[in-house]
């Protein structure tokens, strides 16, 4: 069975100057605001297309490891993840950079990095995230 999800986004202006709505079509979540100054100043408000890669980054990752983990014979009691998405202007995405800190009982960290990495490897997301460098930093806790 596949799964198609999907999100829309309307435009209005130019790229500087216009700005957007974006529409988790999927899911009835939004509208959330789009504009080209949060893209390349940043924003506490607005959001961005790099955001929302990190959100499925860091989501996608969360589930990989979860999975890993409990095949490994460690179910996680959690996993908290961040994806930071590095956007230049002019250059493009140049990075996802994922921070993950978990509690995992009866797992030393050595082995924990390990299924970390590996997780990072087989995430989707990550695998449609090739062209970028992905960088990782695993903590238990």
């Amino acid at each position: 069975m596949s799964v198609t999800s999907e999100a829309s986004t309307t435009w209005k202006g130019s790229l500087t100057e216009g700005s957007g709505e974006i529409a988790l079509e999927s899911s009835n979540q939004g509208p959330f605001a789009v504009n080209w100054k949060a893209r390349s100043e940043g924003s506490t408000s607005v959001t961005t297309p790099e955001e929302l890669i990190a959100a499925a980054h860091s989501s996608c990752f969360s589930m990989a490891l979860s999975n890993a983990l409990a095949q490994n014979g460690t179910p996680p009691e959690s996993v908290e993840t961040t994806a930071s998405v590095t956007f230049i202007p002019g250059t493009g995405i140049t990075g996802s950079h994922l921070n993950v800190n978990a509690v995992v009982p009866g797992l030393s960290a050595e082995d924990f990095a390990r299924i970390a990495d590996e997780a990072k490897s087989g995430c989707p997301v990550s695998a449609a995230l090739a062209g970028i460098e992905i960088t990782l930093e695993a903590t238990l806790a």
